[in-house]
């Protein structure tokens, strides 16, 4: 079972903000979209760079260097130049903390 990492305190992530946490070498960001929490790998498909440091719109992030999109609540690559989803992440918030884990080797 794969071990929940502490990303922070809700109130430091309030809607339309997000944040990027190492786990297990893996950087994950996580997305505060209306007031629920979604966890995408932080890179993009299209060239491995950070998506992070790129702007939300909507529940989606913009790439910072060649402007690809993707909607942070699947994954799924919205604009080219990326063709490819990003993994996601299950995320829990609980007593005002919120948590990711990367279960894909579970």
């Amino acid at each position: 079972m794969a071990d929940w990492v502490e990303v922070g305190a809700t109130e430091d992530l309030p809607p339309g903000s997000y944040t990027s946490v190492d786990v297990d070498d893996v950087q994950i960001a996580v997305f505060n979209c209306g007031g629920t929490y979604y966890a995408i790998e932080d890179v993009c498909t299209h060239d491995y760079g950070q998506l992070t440091g790129g702007e939300m719109e909507d529940c989606r992030i913009v790439c910072p260097r060649h402007g690809a999109k993707f909607d942070v609540t699947s994954g799924e690559a919205l604009t080219p130049p990326a063709y490819e989803p990003v993994e996601t992440f299950p995320v829990q918030v609980e007593d005002g903390k919120v948590y990711v884990a990367d279960d894909r080797w579970d």
